[in-house]
Parts: structure tokens; C-alpha cells; sequence
């Protein structure tokens, strides 16, 4: 990654005061996500556990997929799939309408990992929220949601859909159970096959 230039730095004002915040607020959340890894009985980094969240929100993915959506080398994110797999977090099943693709799901191991780091996360932002003036909540959630809809986050109410989703399309593979699997189709679908080959190199696994 090359180093910033002043060019790459806004000048003063609203805009600039705005982007300081979000890089305040960002270094907050970074630590408490590191903080909720931390004592995990299971060894996930980062960059492992952003994959589990991506198969928790949008249900069972092709590693072309997942990779697409963390940004990685197809590549990187075969091994770092491969890691989950061995670890009993995700396993591997075949589609019942093409018994070539092989897609990568949850375990309850893995789910029951996300839901527990999400607790942590839930906790920690609670205490945060207890020491704001009650007139910040409202107009802060508004904001917050709006840059996680810019984002292409989807909504908290909505995050766990893709594994609840009764729409079966995959059946279990070599050594996992079934998950249901997910009729969402966004930007991890859309870009799938986009990014194919493309030879992008990811980070730690």
C-alpha cells in the first residue's frame, strides 16, 4: 500500500472534520473487535473472522465469493478457508443443482464463534453508550446507519437472514451438515465472477 500524500489529505472544514471523526470512531471499533477476538478458545484472526461473517450474513458462499467480498487473491482466500474448515468452523457442500460447484457454510461451531464475538461487541458499544447524552442517540444511529446503507452493510435487524433463509440450494458435503442457504444476491454475489482471477493479494489469513 503506498503512503498517503497531502494531496490525499482534505483540507479543513466540515468535510475534513467529518473524515477526522469517522477515523477516530474507526480506530475505537477496530480495538473493541480486537479485544472480542482475544480470548477466543479458537485461534481466528481478523481477516478469518470477517470470512465467518460474510457466510453468517449472506448464507452458504463460493471461495471466489467470499474472497471477493474481503478483497483478497482467490487464492488467499482458499487457504485462509481451508484454515476455517480444519479449525470445524465452516464446512464444505455441494449444490443440488450442480454437484461441480462446492460452496463453504457455517457449522454450529462457527455460528455459535459469530454470535459470541457480536455479544462481546454488543457489550462493549453498550458501555460506550451509556456515557453519551441520551439527545446524541437518535440522530447518531440515523447517521451511523446511513453510512453502513452507503456502506452496503445490511442492517443489524436483517444481518443474520442468510443462514436462517428457508430456502434450501445446497446440499452437505464431505463432512459437513447441511445449511440453509440464501436467496440475498449482493455485492458478494454481483462481483463473484466480476472478480474472478483477478490478481489481487490479500493480508494476514
Amino acid at each position: 500500500m503506498s503512503e498517503p500524500t497531502d494531496s490525499d489529505r482534505p483540507t479543513a472544514g466540515p468535510r475534513a472534520d467529518l473524515i477526522d471523526a469517522l477515523l477516530d470512531a474507526s480506530r475505537v471499533m477496530v480495538a473493541i473487535a480486537a479485544r472480542s477476538l482475544a480470548d477466543l478458545d479458537a485461534e481466528v484472526t481478523l481477516p478469518q473472522y470477517r470470512a465467518l461473517v460474510v457466510l453468517a450474513s449472506r448464507g452458504p458462499q463460493r471461495v471466489v465469493d467470499i474472497s471477493a467480498e474481503l478483497d483478497v487473491n482467490p487464492s488467499t482466500g482458499t487457504r485462509m478457508c481451508d484454515r476455517l474448515a480444519r479449525k470445524g468452523l465452516v464446512s464444505r457442500q455441494r449444490s443440488a443443482t450442480d454437484r461441480r460447484e462446492v460452496r463453504l457454510a457455517l457449522t454450529p461451531e462457527g455460528r455459535g464463534l459469530v454470535e459470541r464475538v457480536i455479544s462481546f461487541r454488543r457489550r462493549a458499544l453498550a458501555d460506550l453508550v451509556e456515557t453519551m447524552p441520551e439527545t446524541w442517540h437518535e440522530p447518531l444511529a440515523q447517521a451511523l446507519r446511513a453510512l453502513a446503507a452507503e456502506a452496503g452493510e445490511l442492517p443489524e435487524r436483517q444481518w443474520w437472514l442468510g443462514w436462517r433463509s428457508p430456502d434450501r440450494d445446497v446440499s452437505p458435503g464431505p463432512g459437513g451438515a447441511g445449511v440453509p442457504g440464501s436467496g440475498w444476491t449482493g455485492r458478494a454475489a454481483r462481483t463473484g465472477d466480476r472478480d474472478r482471477g483477478r490478481g489481487r493479494e490479500g493480508g494476514e489469513q
